[in-house]
């Protein structure tokens, strides 16, 4: 078999977490051509966008202890790693050069005291630039001929729209082909960096945050792979968060739609643009727990699961969330209302995660992250409240949460919305929103943030999501 293998932050978070990726990868390359997708150390991107954007406000002593902190945290995961002194000082090496660069990189943005677009992604790509390299030193330390790449280097060419960049998917896997298959065909195990990539103008770009997936995927397709298995530290997608419902259990399969409902509504372990690429070559994508090897994990592919006598396969709960209210007399049978609202919020990068509107479109109501609410009221009031426009009020509520329930055989299934709604009356709790797209994969609705749990927990066990 062909597998791309792709390691997340909590995979590679420590050097004795390294070894274990290393002989996990040495086991399979014996019987599988492999090639591996890394994040960077857990908390370590998080940490470089802090640090950058400090830079800007010129402070050089953060900058020079930030830097000193980074290299001693992955010196000391390499000397946990490998075992071997001499590829331990290959790997330094590469370190130092790399937390170097970075530290001028830094030191650039605090004298022109300007983060842009490009910088930010410049910086950001440095977490996967360090971590390859010690993947790669630690499957070598395993006796496994390996070699790292930046996404840049393997041939992985997007457009210019820096933090959310889009592959350019032909000319793409034709450069992986080219520089990897042959890698792979001499028994070598390529390590690619996640998440990063460059434009034609080779100028680094990123893919979108939790974008190694996304990275793995696009190496599945290019590659050709059998499979794409995405390493992380649960078992596979669950039902519901085991936090809130511990009966919660591992779905084995789930179709490509399914699992993109439930990425884009917080089920660990998926990028929700990571299933595109793979959905159109119709290439599984497997869910492992690094942790647990035996376990075959949740397997996602084109078709659902066949068992027809259970329409809802999943809950979820998203918090930090809030919902806004427009009201306005002059939106109703104005062309282009709601348009001008959506306009508003996507110039600001306040992105929608629900919509729902009356058919007097007197009023539509949206859900978006609780932390722009601010910047979102106050961008529509300013654009569209004005004298003479369309907006008369903006109401929100900030003490909320979104209830997601899923599952891909609810589509032409009677009853199913009639069956949820009965569950949350019954627990006495009112609804404040409701959306359904035509897929009918997907109910969602809103209700206070303090009733969210115990929604969960009635769905999941009225629905018995908890049994096979």
């Amino acid at each position: 078999m062909r597998i791309v293998m792709k390691f997340g932050g909590t995979s590679v978070g420590s050097g004795e977490n390294i070894r274990h990726v290393g002989d996990l990868v040495t086991q399979y390359s014996k019987k599988h051509k492999v090639a591996v997708v890394v994040s960077a150390l857990a908390g370590v991107t998080n940490s470089l966008i802090e640090t950058g954007c400090q830079a800007q406000k010129s402070d050089q002593v953060q900058i020079e202890s930030f830097t000193s902190s980074l290299l001693k945290r992955h010196i000391d995961a390499t000397v946990s790693a490998i075992n071997s002194k001499s590829i331990q000082k290959e790997v330094i090496e590469i370190t130092e050069k790399s937390v170097a660069e970075l530290e001028k990189v830094l030191t650039g943005i605090c004298y022109v005291g300007e983060l842009t677009p490009k910088s930010k992604n410049y910086v950001m790509s440095f977490g996967e630039r360090l971590s390859a390299p010690i993947v790669c030193g630690a499957i070598k330390d395993h006796k496994t001929q390996s070699l790292f790449f930046t996404g840049k280097e393997a041939g992985i060419v997007t457009d210019s729209n820096f933090g959310e960049a889009t592959p350019l998917m032909n000319y793409t896997s034709h450069l992986l082909r080219e520089r990897l298959d042959p890698v792979m065909e001499q028994g070598i195990v390529p390590v690619v960096t996640g998440f990063t990539a460059a434009n034609q103008d080779g100028i680094v770009t990123t893919v979108g945050r939790g974008g190694s997936d996304y990275t793995a995927t696009i190496l599945g397709v290019a590659l050709q792979a059998d499979e794409v298995w995405i390493w992380t530290d649960v078992d596979g997608i669950m039902t519901t968060d085991p936090k809130l419902v511990p009966a919660a259990r591992m779905l084995p399969q789930l179709s490509y739609q399914e699992a993109a409902e439930m990425a884009i509504f917080g089920a660990k372990a998926m990028h929700p643009r990571a299933l595109g690429p793979v959905n159109i070559e119709n290439i599984p994508v497997r869910i492992r727990n690094t942790h647990n090897p035996k376990n075959s994990g949740t397997l996602i592919t084109k078709e659902p699961a066949e068992n027809k006598t259970k329409p809802v396969k999943a809950v979820a709960l998203i918090k930090d969330v809030a919902m806004v209210n427009v009201y306005g007399a002059a939106m109703v049978g104005a062309p282009g209302s709601y348009a001008k609202v959506f306009d508003v919020l996507g110039k600001n990068n306040i992105n929608v995660m629900m919509v729902s509107s009356a058919v007097s479109e007197a009023n539509i109501s949206m859900v978006i992250k609780r932390n722009m609410l601010g910047r979102a009221v106050s961008n529509i009031e300013i654009a569209l409240h004005e004298r003479g426009g369309i907006i008369s009020e903006v109401t929100t509520e900030d003490d909320v949460a979104a209830i997601a329930v899923m599952g891909a055989h609810m589509k032409g299934t009677l009853g199913v919305a009639s069956k949820i709604f009965n569950i949350v009356a019954k627990k006495g709790i009112n609804i404040r929103m409701i959306a359904q797209g035509s897929s009918e994969l997907n109910i969602s609705f809103v209700v206070k943030e303090k009733d969210g749990a115990a929604v969960v927990q009635a769905i999941h066990e009225e629905f018995n999501l908890d049994k096979p």
